[in-house]
């Protein structure tokens, strides 16, 4: 939202064009100025000598007032200058006032009044000469150039000064600046010379001070976490520039796509001298949450739990994100420090710093699976990874390097490299496979808002290659690649627009594939109403996602109805069976639709969905964020 405050103690909303995250209202920019409230040409005083004035000062009866020598604007304007009528008294000092009146318009570079005797009093005939213009002389002007000025002015160059001609130039100047962005520009004064120029005075909002200022809740101004310099420098809106509304649009995109702001607006304050001050009005989202916890499950034992999250470390956007789970038969941990890449400082690269040691029942292999002794199969995974971040053009981009040791044990933590058939649950013979592997991803988000979007789109692609070293010796690739739009819509409500959102996704899976690389359908994430990986487990997928979002009232909360649609491409293996034969264990392709709520909370979006598949069953499952 942008807010013009053209007076010191007055705010006048002037609003912008993007529709951001609820509670974010959306608005419309108003562009087009009222003309009727610009300054229109009109005629100027201008101190010259008048002609030889007529001497005698005798009070006579003009009995015929006529104006020559302009056209009828002209002659209509110069009527109502002066104050000789026919039928009324005149004389030779209300003549000599006259001339100076008609001199002071600047409309002419020379009058003469002739008055002729008759019998009844004096025939009094005014001669002008118009100015013609000849030339565009610009005041004030910095985006505004001669040549550009010229043109609009055109059809009064080389012709006779007329106002009404003038007035459509200063229309068609307003338009322009208007249609350019600058909306705080307009023409404030224009004169004619009598050395044929057109004087044009414009005001063009200089932007004198660019600043950033937080408010809490209630909009009143409060200290933030985030540093002012780190705000300032992801502004394109600088000092000395002339005020354009693309440029503060572009601006609190800019900041929403931080993640680190629930409101971002603009404020005006008029200094005078054609300049204004440009403030940010920020409200910081909560980024910053710790979790504690505790129970019992037969891997871990009792344990304790503790979660750490904050986006903003230092004021300035970087993440810390801390998982650690401590039980008395096991230790879990997930960590990830990250600085992202901004396009405001192109010369200094994001990164991100990762590691982690998880263990629990394998969500690639679904509730059929069991080992000789009839444990469910449990997945060990360890390692960490490095990764750069930059930017091409539009596209974001990353380069990481990555190990993960995976293993397959039972819930006495050994290993079980095969299940009760005798399949194989792993790349390698031991049950314990090494990943070494280097990932690249583009990335390209236009959404307004990456945490709640209501419009844009975000596209990416990545491929991540393993190197065969360690145990397992895996040679593969796997190619992924997403496509999400966001459409406002204001069907039920003009104020709270409701949001249309589509996702298609697709991946696949070249050279080795270990069991538990496949791609899983179904569950919260992929196909709505089925369990996690009950739809497929296979080397190639394709996924697409409709949703329509619903604000309900003005309260944190929003409806949700959606559809999916899954296929494993024919691609998920027939597994070995008690009967020794291979068969297909899941429906490979399939879709769900429901309906679910959404909940704006401090810890981020929350959502429950209830969705019914296509072969009947149901489930109400939960996450945190949107599915896309």
């Amino acid at each position: 939202m942008l807010r013009s405050a053209l007076l010191p103690t007055t705010l006048l909303t002037l609003i912008a064009p993007a529709a951001f995250a609820n509670p974010v209202q959306p608005v419309t920019v108003q562009a087009t100025p009222e003309f009727s409230q610009r300054p229109e040409f009109s005629p100027q005083a201008a101190n010259r000598r008048p002609t030889a004035p007529i001497t005698q000062d005798l009070a006579v009866m003009a009995t015929d007032v006529e104006i020559i020598g302009a056209n009828p604007e002209l002659i209509q304007i110069a009527r109502n200058t002066i104050a000789t009528a026919p039928g009324q008294a005149t004389s030779a000092s209300q003549l000599n006032a006259d001339l100076a009146a008609l001199k002071r318009t600047q409309l002419f570079n020379d009058v003469q009044v002739n008055a002729i005797p008759n019998d009844q009093g004096w025939q009094v005939q005014y001669a002008l000469n118009p100015v013609v213009v000849s030339r565009v002389q610009l005041n004030n002007a910095r985006v505004l150039t001669p040549e550009i000025a010229t043109t609009l002015f055109d059809q009064q160059l080389g012709q006779a000064v007329q106002p009404s001609t003038i007035n459509a130039g200063i229309e068609r100047l307003n338009t322009w600046y208007q249609d350019n962005g600058y909306v705080l520009a307009k023409v404030q004064d224009v004169r004619s010379q009598q050395d044929g120029s057109l004087s044009i005075t414009v005001s063009e909002g200089v932007v004198g001070s660019v600043q950033a200022q937080f408010t809490d809740d209630e909009g009143m101004v409060t200290d933030g976490r985030t540093r002012d310099n780190f705000v300032l420098e992801h502004l394109s809106v600088k000092p000395g520039e002339v005020f354009k509304v693309e440029q503060a649009q572009a601006d609190l995109r800019q900041l929403y796509s931080l993640g680190l702001f629930e409101h971002a607006q603009i404020a005006l304050a008029d200094r005078g001298d054609n300049t204004i001050d440009v403030i940010y009005e920020l409200n910081e989202a909560a980024t910053r949450g710790v979790n504690v916890g505790g129970g019992y499950s037969k891997d871990s034992g009792v344990f304790g739990s503790v979660s750490y999250n904050d986006r903003n470390v230092g004021g300035i956007g970087q993440n810390l994100g801390l998982d650690l789970q401590i039980g008395t038969r096991d230790m879990q941990f997930n960590t990830e420090f990250s600085r992202a890449y901004r396009v405001t400082n192109p010369d200094q690269l994001g990164y991100s710093i990762t590691a982690f040691r998880q263990r629990g029942i394998s969500g690639n292999f679904d509730q059929d699976v069991y080992l000789e002794n009839g444990d469910r199969p449990r997945e060990g995974r360890f390692g960490g990874g490095v990764a750069v971040n930059g930017a091409i053009d539009e596209w974001d981009t990353s380069v990481g390097v990555n190990f993960r040791r995976v293993s397959i044990r039972d819930a006495d933590g050994d290993l079980a490299p095969v299940d009760q058939y005798g399949n194989a649950l792993s790349a390698s013979e031991s049950g314990i496979d090494d990943i070494y592997t280097v990932r690249a991803q583009l990335r390209n988000d236009q959404r307004d808002n990456p945490l709640n979007p209501t419009s844009g789109s975000v596209v990416s692609l990545s491929s991540e290659q393993s190197i065969p070293l360690g145990s397992g010796n895996i040679l593969m690739n796997q190619v992924n690649a997403s496509y999400s739009t966001y459409q406002a819509t204001r069907i039920l409500n003009q104020d709270n627009p409701e949001v249309l959102a589509f996702n298609v996704q697709g991946g696949t899976t070249i050279g080795d594939l270990p069991p538990y690389e496949t791609f899983l359908l179904g569950g919260a994430n992929t196909v709505r109403g089925f369990g996690s990986g009950d739809l497929a487990a296979g080397r190639s997928y394709v996924l697409a996602s409709a949703e329509y979002r619903v604000p309900l009232f003005s309260s944190p909360v929003s409806g949700v109805v959606f559809a999916d649609f899954a296929s494993d491409l024919g691609s998920t293996p027939a597994q070995v069976g008690e009967s020794g034969e291979a068969e297909a264990t899941k429906p490979g392709t399939g879709f769900g639709y429901g309906a679910g709520v959404r909940v704006n909370s401090p810890i981020g979006i929350l959502r429950a969905d209830f969705g019914i598949t296509n072969t009947g069953d149901s489930r109400l499952q939960f996450g945190v964020g949107h599915r896309f």
